[in-house]
């Protein structure tokens, strides 16, 4: 059971390492699956690569390609690596809930238009304060809990791609205690005890769910909507966002990527051309120009990030720059602002998201533990608190 930390001044370092004690297991048990999956992908990169420069030259290349079995198994088997949802172990079976870390909640089931039931969580904002040290606010007597939960911003989270919701509720109470924020935590088909299997399409029908369940709900429709993605969910955030561009108020991305095929190489030992038998995109490079140019954007980026190179971030930060028409020193990649150490960096540009953009680099951040840097919630609270002002 975890601990309950008393949030004082040190509020943020007692609820991070909380967050540390609580996701070391999973970070163990997803290194181990990487583990595995890099083996298994080099079993068939190297069964895959035998004749593919001749298949690929050749009419028909990608079919052609598909004969080798390593590829064949690549190609169809590839959710399976790409969406490792039983690690670690007992995630199908366990989840989590936030009534276990002292907080209040619903649990929400969701249908949708696929046919699919997604079991999520919703904290909604109450006018008492659930930790002594929580972010205060002065409230009228007269109003009621549901009126208060009116007034405050909505976080939206994506998880990545490993585990399940419940062990992504430490960061759900930073943000539900800390900025006193709603909260609705989407469990993905496949994850958790969601039913159904993951997929790129699947995981977007998801977001888009949850987006209109919080757009018709009666004390959340009226509340801006802050999106919230790590990794893999940064991508469906990004996806998300550029298909609803007028009701998305800013986003948070973490250690997410330019596109899945562009990432292949690094996080697994799978030769370049044979990216072509990935079928999973999520290109947010093309979709992230979507997204309003007064839509504000906060990027927070592992600098030693070793499954998706710190490059993409800063490539991802670049085009959101480019969408205002702004030159971008991609030498420090926080638009020409100075890059400090230990400290939040990038200035907010006078033009990007209506000068609440930024892009903060964590010197000491991996991809895994990158929200347990310190620096980290500082620049999350102080761009949650801008979008209030």
């Amino acid at each position: 059971m975890v601990k309950r930390a008393i949030l004082t001044e040190y509020s943020l370092c007692a609820a991070v390492c909380q967050a540390m004690t609580c996701c070391k297991t999973m970070s163990q048990s997803i290194a181990a699956f990487w583990e595995f999956t890099r083996g298994l992908a080099t079993v068939c990169a190297e069964v895959g690569t035998i004749g593919m420069i001749d298949c690929l030259s050749s009419p028909g290349g990608v079919r052609q390609i598909l004969v080798h079995p390593g590829c064949r198994l690549l190609y169809y088997g590839q959710n399976y690596l790409i969406y490792p949802s039983a690690f670690p172990p007992e995630s199908r079976t366990e989840a989590p809930t936030p009534d276990m870390y002292g907080l209040h909640y619903e649990g929400v089931e969701l249908k949708t238009e696929d046919g699919v039931l997604l079991r999520c969580y919703l904290l909604t904002q109450r006018k008492e304060v659930v930790r002594r040290y929580a972010l205060q606010i002065l409230v009228n007597d007269e109003m009621s809990d549901d009126e208060f939960a009116a007034t405050r911003p909505t976080i939206l989270m994506f998880h990545g791609n490993g585990g399940n919701l419940g062990q992504r509720i430490p960061l759900a109470r930073m943000f539900y205690n800390e900025m006193r924020c709603n909260v609705f935590m989407l469990s993905y088909r496949g994850y958790g005890d969601s039913e159904g299997r993951p997929s790129e399409s699947g995981l977007c029908i998801d977001a888009q769910t949850a987006l209109d369940y919080i757009l018709a709900h009666a004390n959340l429709r009226g509340t801006p909507i802050i999106l919230y993605g790590q990794s893999l969910g940064g991508a469906v955030a990004i996806h998300l966002a550029s298909r609803n561009p007028s009701k998305i108020h800013a986003l948070i991305l973490e250690n997410t990527f330019t596109s899945f095929p562009q990432v292949i190489p690094h996080a697994t030992p799978i030769p370049s051309p044979l990216t072509i038998l990935c079928h999973q995109k999520w290109d947010s490079a093309s979709k992230l120009p979507l997204i309003p140019r007064e839509t504000p954007i906060l990027m927070l980026s592992g600098e030693r990030d070793e499954v998706v190179p710190p490059q993409h971030m800063t490539e991802l930060w670049e085009i959101a720059s480019r969408r205002q028409g702004i030159k971008v020193d991609s030498r420090d990649g926080n638009g020409g602002a100075p890059v400090g150490s230990g400290e939040p960096n990038g200035e907010p540009n006078s033009e990007v998201g209506n000068a609440r953009s930024r892009f903060v680099k964590l010197p000491d951040g991996y991809h895994n533990n990158t929200f347990m840097q310190m620096d980290y919630w500082h620049a999350v609270k102080e761009f949650v608190a801008s979008l209030c002002s």
